[in-house]
């Protein structure tokens, strides 16, 4: 009788511990399992990554205990989570995400952070779905992923926003030994206005790299970038999905001079006397205009027009910027 009265008092101390794996399963998956698949940091803690909307690079990891949520720390107190390299389970349920999120925020409030950036794959979106009841909102997407942002400092937020512009660039290439510019007119207007070959710049492209691109794809003319004219800023631009829009015209000069322009984009495509082209009503008052400034160029010298570009170092990121302006006078620039 005493041997099988200890037995069950054993029973009773060991019961809790024996149910304690059921108690915590949620959606067929238990949330210790799933803690299991987060992944640790490599060894040293440190991942080198460029946080979300900071621009700033950073080694710190914050997180990186097992069963935990984990990201980078940028030099702003900003917290980026990878959820593509976090190692979730594919099929990792709305209710357990929301539940690892739950515990990161604290911990990461506790810390003194201020911001969580999540980098969302499109694969995962329901996770986005979880995080919204966490007071996450949309910052941006890119192709197959999504920006979810949430400001967990003091005072409101101060998370900057996402880009609101797109970038136009067209080329004014000017023959100056007979005074004519080469124009296009685009197949897709109702208004056959000439004006001059360009298109959007890509993400990392120079203008003056894009004004050079846009016009050989258009007219089948090479050409070189001198300088920049002019820059227009229009705001809730139809053809900008709604933004802002800055179309910027560069100074070019011709290397070749046969065209042979692209048939899906023009109509036509000529070079045309800049004196023609500043008077005619078949073109764009931008267009008039420039056509204007450039004569005054050839006349007094496109030193009065330019606004040429030097490469400078940028001072905190080591890389190099193009600063564009009127030229300096020589006794000035050192």
């Amino acid at each position: 009788m005493a041997a099988a009265s200890s037995s069950r008092s054993l029973f009773k101390l060991l019961l809790p511990l024996l149910r304690e794996p059921f108690r915590c399963r949620t959606s067929g998956v238990t949330r210790t399992a799933v803690r299991a698949f987060s992944r640790p940091a490599p060894a040293g803690g440190s991942v080198p990554h460029r946080a979300e909307g900071t621009g700033a690079v950073s080694g710190d990891v914050t997180g990186t205990r097992s069963g935990a949520l984990t990201g980078a720390v940028d030099r702003f107190g900003g917290v980026t989570v990878q959820l593509s390299d976090a190692g979730l389970p594919a099929d990792i349920s709305e209710s357990v995400f929301s539940d690892l999120l739950r515990d990161a925020l604290v911990r990461w409030k506790a810390e003194g952070k201020v911001a969580v950036w999540l980098r969302v794959p499109i694969s995962l979106s329901r996770c986005a779905a979880a995080a919204s009841t966490h007071g996450f909102t949309f910052h941006h997407a890119r192709h197959d992923h999504a920006v979810l942002a949430l400001w967990i400092g003091e005072g409101q937020s101060r998370l900057p926003g996402f880009a609101t512009h797109q970038i136009g660039v067209a080329g004014a290439v000017v023959d100056e030994s007979n005074g004519k510019v080469l124009v296009v007119q685009d197949r897709n207007k109702t208004k056959n206005a000439w004006k001059f070959p360009g298109g959007l710049s890509d993400p990392g492209e120079n203008i003056g790299a894009t004004a050079v691109r846009e016009v050989f794809e258009e007219t089948g003319v090479r050409s070189e970038f001198r300088s920049l004219l002019s820059l227009r800023q229009q705001h809730n631009h139809p053809g900008a999905f709604g933004m802002s829009d800055m179309y910027i015209i560069c100074r070019l000069s011709p290397l070749t001079y046969d065209i042979n322009f692209c048939t899906q984009e023009c109509l036509r495509c000529e070079w045309l006397d800049l004196t023609e082209l500043a008077k005619t009503s078949d073109t764009t008052p931008i267009t008039a205009r420039l056509a204007r400034l450039l004569l005054h160029g050839l006349e007094r010298g496109f030193d009065a027009i330019d606004l040429s570009v030097e490469e400078l170092p940028a001072v905190y990121s080591g890389m190099f910027y193009q600063l564009y302006h009127r030229p300096i006078p020589q006794t000035l620039k050192s």
